[in-house]
């Protein structure tokens, strides 16, 4: 089964792990930037809070991870991803770029999206209803 993960729990992946439950992991080219950005530039908020509380050697582990991504989490490809996204954007006008780019990564990998409890409460999962695509909300 091919999972997309959200930004969140890329980043909870990258940390401590998550169960996979024999998954192959994804993400998107615009998850995996918040989440490195997050782990750099981050002011303790949301997405950056995990890392801010690592002591400094987990710190700098966690960051040198983020910005060599595993090879084993996969990343959306623009060449497949781009045209289904103007193709999603037509029927939800909406939707931003992060979204877009996250429901067209799961047609394209026909992919089961996992959204962290905050992704979750947001407009991705009407999004990814009327397209027809699996979600579920992944608790850490």
């Amino acid at each position: 089964m091919d999972v997309v993960l959200d930004d969140r729990l890329l980043i909870e992946e990258l940390l401590v792990g998550l169960d996979r439950r024999g998954a192959r992991l994804h993400t998107t080219t615009y998850w995996y930037y918040r989440a490195c950005r997050a782990a750099i530039a981050g002011a303790g908020g949301r997405l950056s809070g995990p890392f801010r509380d690592l002591t400094v050697d987990r710190q700098e582990r966690a960051v040198a991870s983020m910005l060599q991504l595993t090879g084993d989490i996969g990343i959306s490809q623009p060449r497949h991803v781009v045209p289904l996204m103007v193709s999603v954007a037509g029927r939800h006008p909406r939707l931003n770029l992060l979204n877009l780019e996250a429901v067209a990564t799961a047609h394209v990998l026909e992919a089961t999206v996992w959204l962290s409890v905050r992704g979750a409460s947001g407009i991705l999962p009407a999004v990814l209803d009327a397209e027809g695509l699996r979600w579920e909300t992944v608790t850490t």
